[in-house]
């Protein structure tokens, strides 16, 4: 269920850019890697919040960060 503050730019300016954040993160995680398994796995789970929080902002829906736990 969406409230007024979901609705607002500010709002959705904000979820994509932790979106963009996670993104960086998972970039960084395969760059920064020795490449085994696990931080691929890491970097790919962080990589697809992290698109999903961006699509969701350009959509106006509800992501799965924003499931997951509480985003200013």
């Amino acid at each position: 269920m969406k409230t007024g503050r979901e609705n607002s730019k500010t709002f959705r300016f904000v979820h994509a850019a932790f979106g963009l954040l996670f993104a960086a993160i998972a970039v960084a995680i395969v760059i920064v890697s020795d490449r085994s398994l696990g931080p691929i796995l890491a970097a790919i789970v962080i990589g697809i919040l992290g698109g999903d929080a961006v699509a969701s902002a350009i959509r106006n829906k509800q992501s799965l960060l924003s499931r997951i736990g509480p985003l200013p």
